[in-house]
């Protein structure tokens, strides 16, 4: 069986094609380099994996390449941390919608005249930022306030796309919602500003390899966003990918959305003091100041794993305490050799 990625050379693409191919699939990637510029993947010269280099945006490329494949899982985006979010607010709405249009149209054309069976649509935990309660389940991005940042609106967007092509054109869709994804391969993106926190200057990434980077590079005290009590849900990459191959595998995700996520909530406060100590040790005092937090900073993203359980036998069972003794080495070596 065959199956189209995009965003293939992405963080959570690199995941998910290495799973697919781990469990059997072909694997066609497309991918225009965008984020990283041309990197290399550990896949790249597997048997089974061809790689597109092209725009998701083009719905012709995208059509052709999905013509004689059973499934698609929908991973292009612009993406990156809080700072990111607010930098390029307008590029994000504007090229992700696009690119979602462009998937969509492909996909249409694909489940008429080839082979195609269903989109599996990666969406996220921020369409439920604006909520008041938690957890949050699935059906609670549709009776909450919708969300404020253009990242989340327009994965919500997404969500609508893949149900509204359903309604029109019968394209049968899952929608997976990973929280907090954290691993290796997350790099400098190009055209990256550096953001000032404290002494250190960083490229707008995620909490994990900002942290980590501030710490190698001796800031003390560590300068954090906020209080450090927003929770977050900081689930392993290797474990989402599991997660969206269940789903696009599953009879009974046909139509259905499902959260992605470990159960072990974690504040922003408790994962800075895991990583100090991994880093510094148990003996270094760990010492923090606060930075102003921004706009849209969600105070708690609290998925429920319930749905997921059940109708997947999805847990995402790797400890904060397992994925950082993976990613903090990464982290090391990728600052030492210049990656970001």
């Amino acid at each position: 069986m065959k199956v189209l990625v995009t965003g293939s050379a992405g963080f959570i693409g690199g995941y998910l094609v290495e799973e697919l191919l781990g469990k059997g699939y072909e694997v066609v990637g497309v991918d225009n380099h965008s984020k990283y510029g041309p990197i290399t993947k550990s896949y790249d010269s597997h048997p089974n994996y061809k790689l597109i280099v092209g725009d998701a945006r083009d719905v012709d490329l995208m059509a052709s390449a999905m013509m004689d494949c059973e499934h698609v899982i929908a991973g292009a985006a612009l993406i990156g941390g809080i700072t990111y979010f607010h930098a390029y607010a307008y590029d994000l709405l504007a090229t992700n919608e696009r690119i979602m249009a462009s998937t969509c149209d492909a996909a249409i054309r694909a489940h008429r005249q080839g082979k195609l069976k269903k989109v599996t649509y990666l969406s996220s935990s921020m369409v439920f930022e604006s909520t008041d309660h938690w957890p949050s389940a699935e059906g609670d991005e549709r009776k909450i306030a919708p969300p404020l940042s253009s990242y989340g609106f327009q994965k919500l967007a997404v969500e609508y796309f893949a149900k509204a092509a359903w309604d029109q054109y019968k394209l049968p869709y899952t929608i997976v919602r990973p929280f907090n994804c954290v691993g290796v391969g997350e790099m400098r993106a190009l055209g990256e500003v550096e953001v000032l926190s404290g002494n250190v200057e960083l490229a707008m990434s995620h909490v994990v390899p900002d942290l980590v980077q501030k710490i190698l590079k001796g800031q003390d005290p560590l300068h954090i966003l906020g209080g450090g009590d927003q929770v977050r849900h900081y689930t392993y990459g290797g474990d989402l990918a599991r997660g969206i191959v269940l789903a696009m595998e599953s009879e009974a995700a046909h139509n259905e959305d499902f959260n992605l996520s470990t159960a072990q909530g974690t504040t922003v406060l408790e994962l800075a003091e895991a990583i100090w100590r991994k880093i510094k040790g148990p003996d270094v005092p760990f010492r923090y100041t606060s930075d102003p937090g921004y706009e849209y900073d969600v105070q708690k993203r609290v998925p429920s794993v319930a749905k997921a359980k059940e109708v997947l036998n999805f847990e995402a069972l790797t400890t904060l305490d397992e994925l950082l003794d993976e990613v903090i080495p990464w982290i090391e070596m990728a600052v030492d050799e210049g990656w970001i």
